[in-house]
């Protein structure tokens, strides 16, 4: 059978502006991931503990990036020699495209736990719906690494073909789960939350959406033109997928903080601002409500009148309309 082959997307030579305009948007990525690593670790304080793992995601996430954009650019510094009027790629160049599916490995699990955190999903259901939605996610990088970089060092069209068909198959099963758990989230959140969180998920799915195409590009063409088409795409995707999205998803979970708080679901130590507009003020609520059939758990002496009672009002913390996510019950 005819195998047709393929050029490697990091064995084409560069010309210098070809290569000077990779470093140009690599190098901007490594210090937008840096940028959002600070502005996570500073604003982490700002929603509250039910929300706190989507900031803890956010963290890994942008460490991950930024460390990765580090190594991407170690690859082109080494990876390259200059000669003549191009620069030749040696072994080191498969760094510039292999540490990314390394970094999406990471990134993209994460990515959905950042999402899942601020939708209405609960308790078991949520443990289910995040453990399949994340090794979905995993897959869908894994196997399209094999058929980009590890079957026949990324050369065989039917090999890059195939793995991105089984690759394809888990994106859409984890692109169709993450729509279904918003889709389900929308109705009980107020409508500015419920506006946002639609608006991030509509950045994230959108920009997974590049990556198929990019890696379809070695099957129709080759050079060092294509190279940097593909880098620089791959480039501002990550940037929307995971510092843009991000941000819009850090607003929903402030606006679903400043709401617990007003209701007096939770606490927070500080008023809650977005674009200068305060979303609730600081405080602690007067009283301690629990479920209706849950038990009372036992307080400090200290401060005297903080022990906890049963609310007359449970419906405030009851789940919010777990008939929603019912037929997701084992």
């Amino acid at each position: 059978m005819l195998v047709r082959s393929l050029a490697a997307p990091w064995e084409a030579g560069l010309s210098p502006a070809q290569y000077q305009l990779i470093c140009y948007f690599v190098g901007m990525g490594a210090l937008c991931f840096f940028v959002g690593f600070l502005r996570a670790w500073v604003t982490r304080g700002e929603v509250g503990a039910r929300y706190r793992t989507a900031v803890v995601a956010r963290l890994g996430i942008m460490s991950a990036m930024f460390l990765s954009y580090l190594i991407l650019l170690s690859g082109l510094l080494f990876g390259y020699t200059r000669e003549g009027a191009e620069f030749v790629p040696n072994g080191l160049a498969l760094l510039t495209f292999g540490v990314r599916y390394v970094e999406w490995s990471v990134a993209v699990p994460l990515v959905v736990i950042e999402l899942l955190a601020v939708c209405v999903v609960l308790g078991g259901v949520a443990r289910r719906i995040r453990l399949i939605a994340m090794a979905g996610g995993f897959f869908m990088v894994f196997l399209a690494y094999l058929g980009a970089i590890v079957a026949s060092g990324g050369t065989d069209a039917a090999a890059l073909v195939g793995w991105g068909i089984a690759a394809g198959v888990f994106w859409l099963a984890t692109t169709a789960l993450l729509a279904s758990v918003v889709r389900r989230s929308l109705p009980v959140l107020t409508v500015d939350s419920a506006a946002l969180l639609r608006s991030a998920t509509i950045l994230l799915l959108s920009s997974w959406a590049v990556y198929p195409i990019v890696y379809a590009m070695p099957l129709v063409g080759s050079g060092g033109t294509l190279v940097v088409v593909m880098q620089i795409m791959l480039t501002v995707a990550d940037i929307v997928a995971k510092i843009w999205f991000g941000g819009v998803l850090h607003r929903v979970a402030k606006l679903r903080t400043a709401e617990d708080v007003r209701a007096g679901r939770d606490v927070h130590p500080e008023a809650i601002w977005i674009s200068s507009v305060k979303q609730s003020d600081a405080g602690k609520p007067r009283e301690v409500y629990l479920a209706a059939g849950a038990a009372v758990h036992v307080r400090r002496p200290q401060p005297p009148t903080s022990t906890a009672a049963p609310t007359s009002q449970p419906e405030l913390f009851a789940d919010p309309q777990p008939e929603l996510f019912a037929d997701l019950e084992p």
